[in-house]
């Protein structure tokens, strides 16, 4: 025989859930020890100075508000600092700047530096400069060597050689193009508050409204403009496309 079923079951326990885990998110330097980069450091922080230097010459060569409206100043002004800040994250094993950042700078000072070769200080441009500003002598020819060639090289240098690749995007071509627009309405809101025959009213001679008139200055905007996409863009491609020089194994104590 078997024994009857009680009417009334006692109520059970409960049975303890476990316990829920904290997100502890690990940092990845408990994994992976931060690598400091001192040859790196060293180059950026020589990038710095160079720039610093030929922006310090200029100002002392000519006339400081004329000089900081240069494009060229601007942009060495801020590789400057951009350089300084990679140097310090290289030196103290800090995650470096983000790519949309370096890719900014380096994309506006290869402009300064194809605009100078290519429109300016081509004798084949047709806007090409004249007179003095065609001709410089003595600390200007430094000054404009260490700006607009030197400063270039040594940036894409330290793109190639001492950044990790794929850190750039597409969407970012777009947003870097924003300061180039800003500087145009820069350079001819500053014009038009000049008088005529004031030296250096317009900045560049492919913007000079009161020679060419707004209709063909703004067509040369746009096809600079268009050029500096097109830059941009390949500048995007080519950090994609170019092996890591930088590649660290770091040492987590077993193997996958």
């Amino acid at each position: 025989m078997t024994a009857p079923i009680p009417r009334d079951i006692p109520d059970l326990p409960a049975i303890p859930s476990p316990p829920a885990l904290k997100p502890a998110p690990v940092p990845a330097t408990a994994v992976v020890t931060p690598v400091r980069r001192p040859a790196a450091a060293a180059f950026r922080l020589l990038i710095a100075l160079a720039a610093t230097a030929g922006v310090t010459l200029e100002l002392l060569l000519g006339d400081p508000s004329r000089v900081l409206s240069s494009f060229a100043i601007q942009s060495n002004m801020l590789l400057a600092l951009v350089m300084a800040l990679s140097a310090r994250r290289a030196w103290t094993a800090r995650r470096p700047l983000p790519g949309a950042v370096l890719g900014a700078t380096l994309l506006y000072v290869v402009i300064a530096a194809l605009v100078h070769h290519l429109l300016l200080a081509n004798a084949a441009s047709p806007f090409s400069l004249t007179g003095e500003a065609a001709t410089p002598t003595g600390r200007q020819v430094l000054s404009h060597a260490t700006l607009n060639t030197v400063t270039p090289i040594a940036a894409a240098l330290d793109w190639l050689l001492l950044t990790s690749p794929g850190r750039m995007h597409l969407r970012q071509a777009s947003t870097w193009l924003l300061y180039p627009m800003a500087y145009l309405a820069f350079c001819l809101t500053r014009g038009e508050l000049l008088l005529p025959g004031t030296p250096d009213r317009y900045l560049y001679p492919f913007l000079d409204v009161g020679q060419d008139g707004f209709k063909r200055v703004l067509g040369n905007a746009l096809l600079l403009g268009l050029s500096f996409y097109a830059l941009a863009v390949l500048l995007v491609g080519l950090d994609h496309a170019r092996p890591n020089p930088i590649r660290h194994r770091g040492k987590t104590g077993f193997r996958l």
